[in-house]
């Protein structure tokens, strides 16, 4: 297991997840895409894990696979502007890479309504091949997490919401 696999496996241990195990994947886990391809589940149970920052700090937003966020959304939730944090930036708040955020890296969560409609959701490992699975409730109790809605409503032609 690679360095940054065994170190979320270790927090996982040490926050009472242990039974929680982290997998090393022979193919790429970086995209929700591919990351459900490669553990045959739907889209919508991989588990995105997307850092925004804003004026007053950095967030980790927890987003079903199969949404897309809504910056306004997040801004008034948090009452500030926010943005998607530049690569260097999530290495440098996270100590893990894009593509591989865990969900256990200490900042305030905010997590996707959509994924508690999942008995099993997927989350990476640390690394862009490594994923561990773990219900919506380990997933809130792990990360402290608010559960809101965060997801861009898709439009029908019109430009009104479906």
């Amino acid at each position: 297991m690679s360095p940054s696999a065994r170190k979320v496996q270790s927090i996982l241990r040490e926050r009472g997840f242990g039974h929680l195990e982290v997998l090393e994947l022979p193919r790429s886990t970086r995209t929700a895409q591919e990351a459900a391809q490669a553990v045959g589940v739907e889209v919508g149970q991989i588990v995105k894990s997307l850092v925004f920052q804003g004026e007053r700090g950095a967030y980790l937003l927890l987003v079903s696979g199969k949404n897309r966020v809504d910056l306004g959304k997040v801004g008034r939730l948090l009452g500030q502007k926010v943005a998607p944090a530049r690569a260097e930036a999530v290495r440098s708040l996270t100590g893990f890479a894009v593509g591989g955020v865990p969900p256990v890296v200490g900042l305030p969560a905010l997590m996707d309504r959509d994924l508690l409609a999942y008995p099993q959701v997927w989350a990476a490992g640390g690394t862009p091949n490594a994923l561990f699975a773990l219900t919506p409730g380990e997933l809130l109790a792990l990360t402290g997490a608010q559960v809101v809605d965060l997801k861009e409503e898709e439009c029908s032609g019109d430009g009104t919401p479906t």
